[in-house]
């Protein structure tokens, strides 16, 4: 026996000492190298929650990711195993020497797949073969969890020449199924003529934990008075100790077996048992309990320092392991007889043990995210939220229980229980969207090449297919020499017509973008467009699904090109597919460029990334607990260079969460008021540049956030850091619709508007006319129209002023206007929206129609009855004819606020319709009436 070090005599025993520890320092200062030669250590262990404890404390890791994340930006996941692998290569080079003395028989260093698959059999074997082929080193351990799904991926691990460490054993019966699992991985390769003679395994069974749920059970029976006290008291500490015992019994018998000495024949090594949470948790137990007590040959103790160093100082050696086995077994009996539950005991800790390295893992990569964001600075868009204690402290609550319930790693996952559990999980495409996979990045470069040919671009689209393009155009704009893009959303006369003066229609590309390719507007102006410019089909571009009427149309018109759609991404989520990208190359962005400057936001919304420090999913819960506590309106404040972001907002926020009587409210382009302007039903969100934010501005945001109303701040450097904010709200919309509890990607209530629409134009088409309908009130300025089912009478003001009287707290008022969108109209819609909010303290939101039926309609005709509406139309003057129809685009607006009213009514909602006279004082007159009313 080496004399002084019962480390080194623990080895001479033939049991190995290996270190249940990894820290960079350490092996820096050559710690482990001084262990290996002091005493006799021939192998490392390591496991989520070491690599906590080591990379998400203090700055040791620093250097290593400052110096990784220099090469290029990367995920959360890649730069911890980056850190990570690094350690365990050089934890292997030191412990080299101790594997090729030993022939492979010791001189381990073990690394432990992702304790997010501990379920997952072949995600498990896909992960153990990667980190195998990313370590390379001959003397690594991929440990592997000894799971019911972990035991056939440890067989087709070793079946792969793999060496493992089986980890989180408890029980003797799920050791003796990951030795099988053993003997059929070797057997496989011997049946294929493959060597198995440096094929090393060790089955670690865990020790001390047994031991701390059984106490806890003796010590409550024990101080409620138990009869069996005595029995029990005569149990603490004992019970682990013989359950280990006679699993290496088990392990002696099967080394026996004629089964494993064919293998051993042909130079198998055995799997040895490794003694694994050694360290000792209670004070009343000999802090060497779990080395002295199980010592035998071929086995394995793995210690942590603490332990260790109690060992070296006053351990006892000698073979414990297969002494007084009857004493073991007398103890397992004991236990079962007064039902202490070791059974259930050992199946919890399994669960335990994953939840535990889960989490451990949790808390690291969310250190090691936030490295990142700090790394990167301003090529990530900031986040800053102010939350009274009302709402944080819910918050919080919900970013834990997302944390549990591996909320980041079920939405890249697409899996539907996420929501609902019904057809989500074929939505989510816009998934792969955000990391550029939708998109053919030489296709879109040889559009931009012949778009270049046309001065103008026209898009002609609805909801999703234009405000995403709108957004790059207003904020971005064309690159020099490429087309300018004008976006045509709607049926108003005078508002095509203005886009129409504006370029040549027969030197123009126009771009019809449908994902289903028969909705009724885009048709409409392909087939207006489509004439002025001379039926030219080489100046066309459809963007649409699969087999739409839109794709046959553009075949037999030949279209200059057709970009296919992804039946897989809704129209809202689509910005970052050929929907938003196809119009983007277009008019000159450089498009890869583009999703470069967007990947640090999708790395840092990935599936690695927990809830606390993943800025897509914690804004979503953000966003789904404040409706929750009635602050569903959410307030867009964006400075002028990002205003148009707002529009494209609108749609996502209101169409994927406003449904079933729930949902989000956006509001959009209301001018910021006074704390005292406000009720408590908002949250603010504001979108600025760095260094340009106005001081009123944030002087004003400070006191709302003093007055108790969250308020969130969005920084970004530059404007072209937008589609970043594409990326983090796509993943927050979905998130709060989780929160909220509702399918985030269907639309229920959109189609009910079109259908009205429908059949009103069809009985135009019909008859030339649309039906009668006569005003409740009227004067020289407008007439007041009542929906379909509404009994209303008196005068114009006084139905505008019982109209806005209807509004009480937690309400918000809506203008819905069928009219040109211009600054005229827009700033008349905006003095009757701060009028309106600073007489009664209500949100306001403006929608221009048809526009807003594919965007904002959902949520004012599903979402919380909270709205109180005003529809404004108009006779169209001049008006413009459809070419192929009766019905013009001024009679099918007129259709489309005839439908939507009184749809809006037949849910319930409050709804008037003001129609403004030809030759009367316009919408100004109507500003006027308004303020008389409040």
């Amino acid at each position: 026996m080496s004399a002084g070090n019962k480390l080194k005599q623990l080895h001479e025993a033939g049991q190995a000492v290996w270190l249940d520890f990894v820290d960079r320092s350490f092996l820096r200062e050559g710690g482990l190298r001084k262990l290996i030669e002091q005493d006799g250590l021939t192998g490392v262990t390591s496991n989520p929650s070491i690599f906590e404890k080591a990379m998400g404390h203090g700055a040791a890791y620093d250097e290593g990711f400052e110096g990784f994340l220099g090469t290029g930006d990367a995920s959360v996941q890649d730069v911890y195993e980056s850190q990570a692998i690094a350690d365990i290569k050089a934890a292997a080079a030191d412990l080299r020497p101790v594997y090729d003395r030993l022939g492979g028989r010791d001189g381990y260093v073990s690394l432990e797949v992702s304790p997010y698959l501990a379920n997952g059999t072949q995600t498990t074997i896909e992960e153990g073969r990667r980190l195998w082929a990313h370590v390379n080193e001959p003397n690594l351990m991929v440990k592997v969890p000894g799971t019911e799904a972990g035991a056939p991926a440890i067989r087709q691990l070793i079946e792969d020449g793999i060496n493992i460490n089986v980890t989180l054993l408890f029980s003797q019966e799920s050791y003796q199924a990951v030795a099988e699992a053993y003997l059929g991985g070797l057997e496989a390769r011997v049946a294929r003529g493959e060597p198995i003679d440096r094929i090393a395994s060790v089955a670690s069974f865990f020790v001390s934990r047994i031991d701390i749920q059984i106490d806890k059970k003796i010590d409550a029976r024990v101080s409620a008075g138990d009869p069996e006290s005595a029995a029990l008291k005569a149990l603490r500490g004992k019970v682990a100790i013989a359950n280990a015992k006679l699993a290496y019994a088990w392990y002696l018998e099967l080394i026996a077996s004629p089964r494993w000495q064919a293998l051993a024949a042909k130079g198998a090594m055995a799997q040895r048992l490794l003694w694994a949470s050694t360290g000792v948790k209670d004070p009343a137990y000999p802090d060497t309990l779990y080395v002295d007590t199980l010592i035998g040959p071929d086995t394995v103790n793995t210690m942590p320092p603490k332990t260790m160093d109690a060992y070296r100082d006053h351990g006892t050696v000698a073979d414990t392991l297969t002494d007084d086995l009857d004493a073991a077994r007398h103890v397992l009996a004991e236990a079962d007889r007064l039902g202490l539950g070791l059974e259930e005991v050992t199946r919890a800790l399994v669960r335990d043990g994953v939840q535990q390295f889960g989490d451990a893992a949790d808390a690291l990569l969310g250190a090691v995210a936030a490295k990142r964001t700090a790394h990167l600075g301003k090529r990530l868009n900031s986040f800053d939220a102010q939350l009274p204690e009302a709402l944080a402290k819910p918050v919080e609550q919900r970013i834990e229980t997302a944390r549990a319930d591996a909320w980041s790693r079920r939405l890249w996952q697409h899996d539907a229980t996420l929501w609902t559990g019904k057809d989500e999980a074929k939505w989510l495409g816009w998934l792969a969207a955000a990391r550029g996979e939708q998109v053919d990045m030489a296709t879109l470069q040889q559009l931009g090449e012949k778009a270049k040919a046309f001065p103008d671009m026209v898009l002609l689209g609805m909801g999703g297919s234009s405000l995403g393009p709108e957004v790059l155009a207003l904020i971005l704009g064309n690159a020099a020499g490429s087309p300018k893009l004008h976006v045509l959303d709607t049926t108003d006369p005078g508002q095509i017509a203005a886009v129409e003066s504006q370029i040549d229609a027969t030197q123009t590309l126009f771009i019809v973008s449908s994902k289903s390719g028969s909705t009724l507007e885009p048709e409409l102006l392909r087939a207006y467009f489509f004439a002025a410019s001379g039926q030219k089909g080489a100046h066309f571009v459809a963007v649409t699904d699969p087999g739409s009427k839109l794709e046959a149309t553009a075949a037999s018109d030949s279209f200059l090109a057709t970009f296919p759609g992804d039946p897989a991404i809704g129209g809202r989520y689509s910005v970052l597919s050929v929907f938003g990208m196809v119009p983007a190359a277009a008019m000159g962005l450089d498009v890869p460029a583009f999703f470069d400057a967007i990947a640090p936001m999708v790395y840092a919304c990935g599936a690695d990334v927990p809830p606390a420090a993943n800025p897509g999913i914690r804004l979503g819960i953000l966003l789904g607990e404040a409706a929750h506590a009635g602050r569903d309106k959410v307030t867009i404040l964006a400075a002028p260079p990002l205003a148009p972001l707002g529009a494209w907002l609108e749609q996502l926020l209101a169409e994927s969460t406003g449904k079933q009587g729930k949902g989000i409210v956006p509001v959009d382009l209301e001018p910021l008021g006074a704390p005292d302007s406000y009720g408590e039903d908002r949250l603010f969100v504001q979108f600025a540049l760095a260094g340009d934010q106005a001081a009123d501005d944030a002087a004003t945001l400070d006191a709302l956030a003093a007055a108790g109303h969250p308020v969130v701040r969005i920084t970004l450097d530059t404007p072209q850091l937008i589609g970043q904010e594409f990326v983090r709200w796509e993943v927050a919309t979905a998130i709060a619709g989780a929160v909220i509890g509702i399918d985030p990607f269907d639309q229920p209530d959109v189609e009910d508007a079109k259908v009205a629409t429908r059949k009103l134009v069809d009985a135009y088409e019909a008859s030339g006319a649309l039906d009668p309908e006569q005003p409740i009130a009227e004067n020289a300025d407008f007439a007041l129209y009542a929906a379909k089912g509404q009994s209303l009478s008196g005068s114009p003001a006084s139905l505008l002023r019982d109209h806005f009287a209807a509004l009480v707290p937690g309400d918000y008022a809506g203008f819905l206007a069928y009219i040109e969108r211009d600054e005229a109209d827009a700033a008349a819609l905006t003095a009757m929206r701060v009028s309106v909010r600073e007489a009664t303290r209500a949100a306001t939101v403006v929608g221009f129609g048809p526009r807003f039926l594919h965007s904002t309609g959902q949520a004012y005709k599903g979402g919380p009855n909270s709205g109180v509406f005003l529809t404004i139309t108009r006779d169209p003057d001049p008006d413009l004819a459809v070419p192929g129809r009766k019905a013009s685009f001024g009679t099918v607006q007129i259709a489309q606020a005839r439908g939507d009213t009184d749809v809006l009514a037949e849910r319930g909602r409050r709804v008037l319709r003001v129609h403004l006279k030809r030759g009367g004082g316009g919408i100004e007159a109507l500003v006027s009436a308004v303020r008389a009313a409040l």
